[in-house]
């Protein structure tokens, strides 16, 4: 963990939520401790994965000031929104942050969100964009001016407006990840928060990379037809819930609708691109 003593500590727990991720995680761990404000804890939550990610992550933990960085192994593996939420049952901080173990921030992520989050107490849940990005290649320099928008209602209506890497958002607000999803779960727990007149916004700036596609690769996230079922679900759990209209929601299916047929048309133009043979 960089050293800051000149700066103070992030009230924030972050959780990355641990399946089979050996690989990945300890990148995802240093884009952590490489911030320039540092944050006060990080949990690392084990899927009860198959494989020897447990140990890998006690390993790491290990390689950070002790406390630093703690270890949770969920008895069974009950997908990425219960391993949030076991992590966010332990967060020790009055902010989370979330982070998936195959993603990374840049340096000045958390350091940019606190400020707008101390600037403005009253906001629920800071986010930012993202990108895709090779591992290999220099992270880009921010681009100015770095601006904060409010995204209301309406923004929810068109599709998720916050990547689940790029969020901060208050401990104590009264809904946690509904572990009944296995897919679109992070949109449902935002769009319940924006719709129930919790304040949000959206810095415009990359600070965060996923490093493969976000559809058609693999994980959970790459099977696109049950991607949009399950938007559908969420839909309609937005309706059951009594927080969208039903106009709000058929108008919400509809640009559903428009995204499924250009993300097959990006598959289809991506799966006729020529490959290198070694």
């Amino acid at each position: 963990m960089t050293s800051q003593p000149s700066r103070r500590i992030a009230p924030i727990s972050v959780v990355i939520p641990c399946y089979r991720c050996g690989d990945t995680i300890a990148a995802s761990v240093a884009s952590i401790a490489a911030q320039t404000r540092p944050v006060a804890q990080v949990l690392l939550v084990d899927d009860a994965s198959p494989d020897d990610t447990l140990d890998v992550l006690h390993a790491l933990a290990q390689q950070y000031p002790a406390g630093w960085v703690e270890v949770i192994a969920s008895p069974e593996n009950g997908g990425p929104s219960r391993a949030r939420n076991l992590g966010w049952a332990a967060a020790s901080q009055p902010y989370i942050a979330f982070l998936d173990a195959d993603d990374t921030w840049v340096p000045e992520k958390i350091d940019l969100q606190m400020a707008v989050l101390e600037a403005d107490p009253e906001l629920s849940l800071i986010a930012h964009r993202m990108a895709v990005r090779e591992r290999t290649l220099p992270v880009p320099p921010l681009r100015m001016p770095i601006k904060t928008v409010s995204i209301g209602r309406k923004r929810f209506l068109l599709n998720n407006p916050f990547p689940t890497a790029s969020v901060i958002l208050r401990r104590d607000l009264p809904f946690r990840f509904n572990e009944d999803f296995r897919r679109v779960e992070d949109f449902l727990l935002w769009a319940q928060i924006g719709f129930s007149g919790y304040r949000c916004a959206k810095i415009n700036q990359v600070l965060a990379y996923w490093h493969k596609p976000t559809y058609g690769a693999s994980g959970l996230s790459g099977d696109l037809a049950a991607m949009h079922r399950a938007g559908r679900e969420v839909r309609h759990e937005l309706l059951r819930q009594g927080l969208v209209t039903r106009s709000e929601h058929w108008l919400a299916r509809g640009f559903g609708i428009l995204r499924r047929a250009r993300r097959r048309l990006l598959l289809a133009m991506r799966s006729q691109q020529p490959r290198e043979v070694s």
